[in-house]
């Protein structure tokens, strides 16, 4: 069945979405079923196709956010959103490919409601696994014959590069006892905000965007990134574990150093010393002292900051579609905005 089009009456963010995933999900599933079969297996189990035996099923699977950025920064230039699909393909394979190492360097034990990649196929097999979902991304853009298609590799190699980096800061971190929170905001830009202006940077370039609209929107996604992330800490802190399919106070529990906790750490106050104090210790925090973290969080004043940073970010990301870019898609993209930073979802 052919996707549906961009049209008015996909007005809310969530229709936006699955309107993303009629349309990418059938490149993005002909791209992994080039994998070797080793590699396709855990690529099916992790992308929520199939359970650990390769039989399908349909479990729970991202939100398809890069993707979906992908192709309305091309229609919000005035390009086809059908032309940008290797692109947001491409984007989505990278994005899966840093879950699936996060989630061996973070041993996290669940994902999306489910058991992690390297639980289930050992640790090794889940590194190469996102290693071949990496390199089919760059092939991806490689075949699509279009004529940025050089460019749009380099775009993306240039953001798993930061991204990369800001995931060697985020590992350091955790050796530290002291953080500074613009050092956290820096990483956190290489880490998330990279290649999610990567993937609207793209976007625009596969729908033949100038120049100065592939920078502009890649300057929108980088800020949304950004408030993106922000949010994103306050829920591994305060999140329904029932939507976020991570335990209650998971980033504590594994004492993450986050946006909120590195500012609550840097405040100079009693709640910051007594919550340095609690990560200093050695062995499992209790229920009892995760719970107390994330108080100390709160009073430190970790918890507004990070309100306050990512509705700052998310103004200065919609401030870049103010340019008279093309109505809906860029209305679509406005909500896509809102929704993402919403710290309720």
């Amino acid at each position: 069945m052919a996707a549906p089009e961009l049209h008015p009456g996909a007005s809310y963010a969530q229709e936006t979405l699955a309107w993303s995933r009629a349309m990418i999900d059938p490149a993005l599933r002909a791209a992994v079923d080039t994998l070797p079969e080793s590699m396709r297996r855990i690529s099916g189990y992790h992308l929520g196709w199939s359970d650990e035996h390769g039989e399908e099923v349909t479990a729970p699977a991202g939100k398809a956010i890069r993707p979906t950025l992908v192709l309305l920064s091309a229609a919000v230039t005035g390009g086809s959103p059908r032309e940008a699909v290797p692109a947001a393909v491409a984007v989505e394979l990278v994005h899966n490919f840093s879950l699936l190492h996060d989630d061996v360097m973070d041993g996290d034990a669940t994902r999306r409601h489910r058991p992690t990649a390297w639980r289930l196929f050992g640790v090794g097999a889940a590194i190469l696994a996102g290693d071949a979902m990496l390199t089919l991304a760059l092939d991806v853009l490689a075949a699509s014959g279009h004529a940025e298609s050089g460019r749009g590799m380099r775009m993306l190699s240039a953001a798993v590069q930061d991204l990369v980096d800001g995931q060697s800061a985020d590992m350091d971190f955790e050796q530290r006892d002291t953080v500074e929170p613009a050092e956290c905001q820096t990483m956190a830009a290489h880490k998330t905000a990279a290649l999610i202006g990567c993937s609207c940077a793209l976007g625009a370039l596969f729908g033949g965007a100038s120049d100065t609209a592939v920078g502009r929107l890649r300057t929108f996604g980088e800020h949304l990134g950004l408030a993106f992330q922000h949010v994103d800490d306050l829920l591994g802190i305060w999140g329904d574990s029932a939507v976020t399919g991570k335990p209650v106070f998971s980033d504590l529990r594994n004492r993450k150093k986050s946006l909120p906790v590195v500012f609550a750490m840097a405040s100079d106050s009693a709640p910051g010393r007594e919550l340095a104090a609690l990560y200093g210790r050695s062995g499992p925090l209790s229920d009892e002292e995760v719970a107390r973290a994330a108080s100390l969080v709160a009073d430190a004043g970790g918890r507004d900051w990070s309100q306050a940073e990512a509705d700052r970010l998310l103004a200065h990301a919609l401030d870049q579609l103010d340019h008279g870019d093309h109505g809906i898609a860029a209305t679509e993209l406005a909500a896509l905005a809102r929704l993402v930073t919403r710290r309720d979802h």
